[in-house]
């Protein structure tokens, strides 16, 4: 049996983290499970959590009156969900739903930040591994409304 300390240590998202900050962050973790159509998160709640995905996938989704979700981006094994915990107001701006049965590490946020505060160089390590993963995201969205809104130019000139 893995310790919460271990698996965190291995996911990718940690993965070359240092042993005291490997520690520092399974102090605040503890296991998940969500079944199929079950929400992690919805848009509006409190953002406390992320997660270490270890099993199965996640939608996130945008809610527009009088439409069904749309889903802006499937997560699966191996990539970390969330990082409103990391700015204020700390609400989640989407929703979050299994797809499949999905496993997961929950980091409390509130515990991670009172930790990176007292240890900035923790803060940054942190911070380091998180902006990659906006700066993907934004340009996975960018592409995806490209694709959705863009429109095929006609002549030579801008639109």
């Amino acid at each position: 049996m893995q310790t919460i300390e271990r698996i965190v240590r291995e996911h990718p998202f940690f993965q070359g983290l240092d042993e005291a900050s490997s520690t520092l962050i399974a102090g605040c973790a503890r296991n998940a499970v969500f079944h199929v159509g079950e929400h992690l998160f919805r848009e509006g709640e409190p953002a406390d959590l992320f997660f270490l995905l270890r099993h199965g996938k996640v939608a996130l989704e945008f809610n527009a009156p009088g439409r069904e979700p749309l889903t802006f981006a499937t997560l699966q094994e191996g990539e970390v969900l969330g990082a409103a915990w990391l700015f204020p107001p700390y609400r989640w701006s989407y929703d979050a739903r299994a797809v499949e049965l999905t496993r997961a590490v929950a980091l409390d946020g509130k515990c991670l930040r009172e930790k990176a505060e007292r240890d900035h160089d923790f803060g940054y390590e942190l911070m380091k591994r998180f902006v990659p993963v906006f700066a993907r995201r934004l340009q996975q969205t960018r592409l995806q409304l490209l694709d959705v809104y863009g429109r095929p130019r006609t002549g030579g000139g801008r639109p």
